[in-house]
């Protein structure tokens, strides 16, 4: 560790995300901002997925920054197979809650050896994934300010605070298996404030169990009793989108709640140095020449194509979607990494490259926001992660849905019946349909006016994050009245 200039003056967040790659994503954003505004940052990753950002070369320059340090501790699970591959997300909810708190409690006393040294200023407060609730228990012992951040949509977050009563209503668990397929998902739930018109099927996914003791199920309500014991939560959203949710969850809450987003709306307007753009959260080796592909083609003419980091296709439901690609007749650049497919590795027949030559170009990894903020890009079809749907909006481009699990669904029901931004894509994909919708959402009229609310969308999320915007505003209060208000600076 270097020493900083100014030693003790700064103040000193720590920050830690659950370790997959959206909520990296998100978490490395929220630290840059923190760091924008004179926070010392340390930025805590798991041992594996910090080996995985050291081979992906996304934080190859971080010993050049002195006030931005990266540390790890263990996620207490056994190494996976498969080194370049997202780790089962059960086992990794059970092992954090589990086995974290003290490698975390041990390295904040780390920190804070350097800082009587005279190394880094002291830890002064901490700003983790609100998945991580187990950090509420260090932040206590030290007593310092704890804001959690959640990373998905504060729609879904609302829906996760109710499981609870779904349980004791008895909704969830399901009855048996037959009740994914029967109807049942369809009933509307009229009891939640703030989800209007909202159906079963609607809420995150999680709660789609037969088992009673269902470990993400009984996982997210601990998280929600323990949040309580925060200083305050900040959501990566901004209020015209998810303000509804937000006032819903005021009245449950007695903790300040601080809408702070986008964050690329924020960062793409703040001058931020090249040590600091080059700080990158893939945990996958991007390639590069999907933005030369791009620059070769027509504006609004391309189709992009990833379903993020945790979505598994089966064979079946990559062919559909590679021929409805085809069959569109449209040029589509497709993100297939290396464990997309069940089973194993993905092979495309010899008939689907000899008819997208010249159409398509397929790659493991890319840099997302270049390639949504490039001009050709006409439409994305996506899996409706939070980070996806949140850089989608910040480009001002529509999108073509497929939700896979957890607040995906809930995201895709809001983007398509509330925002006016996508099309969804239903759950059994047929090549037909996905030919349909990219036909419609790059040329036709439907398409023209998902464009036109999406481009809204981004002049909002702009304005919230200038000065005098209500995101700018909350993050400037949460910093003062929160994660400051301890200090004399």
């Amino acid at each position: 560790m270097g020493s900083v200039e100014g030693g003790g003056s700064k103040p000193h967040a720590v920050l830690i995300p659950f370790p997959s790659q959206g909520h990296i994503n998100s978490g490395l954003k929220l630290a840059k901002l923190l760091h924008l505004r004179g926070f010392f940052i340390t930025f805590v990753n798991t041992e594996f997925n910090h080996e995985r950002l050291l081979k992906s070369g996304g934080i190859k320059t971080f010993h050049g920054l002195p006030d931005f340090l990266f540390e790890t501790i263990p996620d207490g699970l056994p190494p996976p197979p498969n080194d370049n591959a997202t780790q089962h997300l059960p086992s990794l909810c059970d092992s954090t809650r589990n086995n974290c708190l003290l490698p975390f409690q041990n390295l904040l006393a780390r920190l804070n050896e350097s800082a009587s040294n005279g190394l880094i200023p002291p830890v002064t407060c901490l700003v983790p994934d609100a998945v991580m609730f187990f950090t509420v228990d260090a932040a206590e012992a030290l007593g310092l300010p704890i804001v959690f951040h959640w990373a998905p949509s504060t729609f879904s977050f609302l829906g996760f605070v109710h499981y609870q009563n779904l349980l004791d209503r008895g909704l969830v668990p399901l009855k048996d298996e037959s009740y994914l397929t029967n109807g049942y998902l369809e009933q509307e739930i009229d009891w939640i404030p703030g989800m209007r018109n909202i159906k079963l099927k609607d809420l995150p996914t999680l709660l789609r169990t037969t088992d009673p003791n269902d470990l993400f199920l009984h996982f997210f309500i601990e998280m929600t009793k323990e949040l309580h014991r925060a200083s305050a939560i900040c959501f990566h959203t901004f209020d015209e989108l998810e303000g509804e949710a937000v006032r819903a969850l005021s009245s449950i809450f007695s903790i300040p709640l601080y809408t702070i987003g986008p964050f690329p709306s924020f960062l793409s307007q703040i001058q931020q140095t090249d040590r600091l753009i080059s700080l990158n959260s893939s945990l996958w080796k991007e390639e590069t020449q999907c933005l030369d592909w791009l620059e070769l083609k027509e504006p609004r003419s391309v189709v992009y194509v990833n379903y993020g980091s945790v979505t598994i296709l089966s064979t079946e439901q990559l062919y559909e979607f590679a021929w409805g690609l085809a069959n569109s007749k449209k040029h589509f650049l497709w993100i297939i990494r290396p464990d997309l497919v069940n089973g194993g590795s993905v092979i495309l027949s010899p008939e689907f490259v000899t008819e997208i030559k010249d159409r398509g170009l397929i790659a493991s990894w890319c840099d997302q926001e270049k390639v949504l903020n490039h001009p050709s890009i006409g439409c994305f079809l996506t899996h409706c992660g939070w980070n996806s749907m949140i850089e989608s909006i910040s480009a001002g481009v529509p999108l073509a849905c497929w939700p896979f699990f957890a607040d995906q669904q809930t995201n895709c029901r809001y983007a398509c019946k509330d925002w006016g931004i996508g099309v969804e894509i239903d759950n059994n994909v047929k090549r037909e349909e996905v030919e349909k919708l990219v036909n419609e959402l790059v040329e036709g009229e439907k398409g023209m006016k998902m464009r036109q609310k999406a481009l809204e969308w981004k002049d909002i999320a702009e304005k919230d994050t200038r000065p005098g915007g209500s995101s700018y505003i909350n993050l400037e209060n949460m910093i003062k009245d929160v994660l400051m208000r301890n200090l004399k600076i």
